[in-house]
């Protein structure tokens, strides 16, 4: 995959992305990265990038000419037309669903704004997706973006190098990722599940799911609203809820 990203602060991604997995990742070429500081881009004699809003107002607002003319330059380059994805408070709350879109596609330019906002014409004619990580305000969409693209380059192969590890995650399976233990197995008087010390994988997978349910129930019972139960994870929720109704 190849992530383009224009910011007026490029800078700020090289301690994200130059460490830990995502790292390994550009070493194993599963992505590489460029970022673009889009006031260069400007056709003024002070690369100025931002302006005054029509009709007043506080702030200022980003001019459409240095972007679109980053996003210009970018896909000469390309041949197939990248995903283009403006970060943004007024856009779609990301999720591990759209993680996982967007790990599909082979090419996606990232546009981190400053100030009070876009000129609308951004919006309207030269992206593709606006995304926002949550109902927040940021000064700016570098952290944002840092969070997407650490999201989506997990999901790709070899991303983790584990694939399994991606598909259980949090989400993924439309519930939450179940209880975790290593060694040792008692510390300060608090034990491992014996189920997991058993070594019998057919038990422990069973424990996995229903606290995966368990979990979910308790902390997102949201998440439920949309999940198609089984048969058998039915018959878990209602042993959960007298469970914890006991408790």
């Amino acid at each position: 995959m190849k992530i383009d990203i224009l910011t007026l602060f490029p800078n700020m991604f090289d301690g994200v992305l130059q460490s830990s997995i995502l790292k390994k990742a550009q070493e194993n070429h599963v992505f590489s990265y460029q970022t673009h500081d889009f006031r260069t881009y400007a056709d003024n004699k002070h690369n100025k990038v931002d302006d005054y809003p029509y009709g007043g107002g506080a702030g200022m607002v980003l001019m459409p000419q240095p972007i679109f003319a980053a996003v210009a330059s970018i896909q000469q380059s390309t041949e197939k037309s990248p995903r283009v994805i403006l970060m943004c408070p007024q856009g779609e709350r990301f999720t591990q669903k759209k993680a996982e879109e967007l790990a599909e596609e082979e090419h996606i330019i990232f546009i981190c704004g400053h100030y009070e906002g876009y000129d609308e014409r951004i919006r309207e004619h030269l992206v593709t997706d606006e995304i926002s990580i949550g109902d927040f305000v940021l000064t700016g969409g570098e952290l944002g973006a840092m969070v997407v693209i650490d999201s989506v380059v997990r999901l790709l192969p070899e991303g983790l190098g584990n694939e399994i590890s991606a598909k259980e995650d949090s989400f993924s399976t439309g519930l939450l990722e179940h209880p975790h233990y290593t060694r040792p197995a008692e510390f300060k008087g608090y034990e491992v599940p014996e189920v997991l010390r058993s070594g019998h994988h057919g038990k422990i997978e069973e424990w996995r799911k229903k606290e995966s349910l368990r979990r979910t129930f308790l902390r997102r019972p949201d998440l439920l609203e949309s999940y198609v139960l089984s048969k058998e994870e039915r018959a878990w929720l209602e042993e959960i809820k007298q469970e914890e109704k006991n408790q």
